[in-house]
């Protein structure tokens, strides 16, 4: 059996801009390939500017080489198919994904996928997405345009984990995971046992801050939480005793690149080494000395 691989990651590298850019906090201002520096220090990262469109083959040929032959993407899959309503809102069109779009972003994955970089198609569902029928229909389809790639299925709402097993067996149906979620938790929200559920142990660490979650003046400011050591050891647990063989643990909580130190962090609970952090990153975190 082949050793289990995981992966510690960050959602997005580059934040340039606003009250919680990493500019000056873990690249170099002036820095020029920014990809190429975060590479350095993790092995996988989550692509989340394909929700809002797709990339093109040559973007995405280009991340294939300004990182090292082992290094991962995870894709974050266009919001056409899972926000209708966002997507609706962002480009003022109303009709339903087709498999044209579906071509359009397969060929846009196919670089990373002959490269061998593709970790996996994150398919994020919005938290209005309910356990029912019509809802079902419409995954169902967006599973079967992407069946030939790892896929993992972020639910939000409560109703998904009524059922634990109903949902584990749907979602089998196409190989695809269950993503494990860390956030704030509402009476809507899903509950998780923050195990396994398919193939790929894929776990997204949203932050917790409760107050900000809903804002609408929130913006990034709902992404501002550092994990403190004692609320990420029982999930580096999790990690060890995980028998899945591909896990990917992926930080969302990106605000003045907290998402950053946090997964350094979890790499030494871990017991992975990486390159010493940038001296700007130790010194707004000093738990990286």
């Amino acid at each position: 059996m082949a050793a289990k691989e995981i992966r510690i990651g960050t959602a997005g590298w580059s934040y340039p801009t606003g009250a919680g850019s990493w500019s000056g906090v873990f690249y170099p201002k002036g820095r020029g390939d920014e990809l190429e520096f975060y590479a350095r220090y993790f092995d996988i990262v989550e692509i989340n500017s394909t929700f809002y469109r797709p990339h093109t083959p040559a973007m995405a040929s280009a991340w294939v080489r300004r990182t090292p032959r082992d290094f991962k993407f995870a894709v974050k899959l266009w919001q056409k198919f899972t926000h209708p309503r966002m997507f609706e809102a962002q480009s003022g069109q109303s009709e339903n994904p087709t498999a044209t779009d579906a071509d359009q972003f397969r060929r846009s994955l196919e670089p990373l996928v002959r490269a061998g970089k593709l970790s996996a198609l994150l398919i994020q569902l919005p938290p209005s997405c309910h356990n029912g029928e019509a809802s079902r229909e419409k995954l169902t389809w967006t599973l079967r345009q992407f069946r030939d790639y790892p896929l993992v299925v972020e639910f939000r709402h409560q109703s998904w984990s009524e059922s634990t097993a109903a949902t584990d067996r749907f979602l089998a149906e196409y190989k695809a995971s269950w993503v494990q979620i860390d956030e704030p938790k509402f009476e809507s929200s899903i509950q998780q046992d923050f195990r396994p559920h398919g193939p790929h142990y894929y776990l997204r660490f949203h932050g917790r801050n409760k107050d900000q979650w809903w804002a609408k003046e929130a913006n990034e400011k709902r992404y501002d939480y550092l994990y403190t050591r004692e609320e990420l050891e029982p999930f580096a647990e999790k990690v060890k005793e995980a028998p899945a063989q591909t896990v990917s643990v992926i930080f969302n909580n990106h605000y003045g690149g907290k998402s950053l130190a946090n997964a350094l962090q979890f790499l030494a609970l871990l017991g992975q080494e990486t390159e010493r952090p940038p001296d700007s990153l130790v010194s707004k975190f000093s738990f990286l000395k």
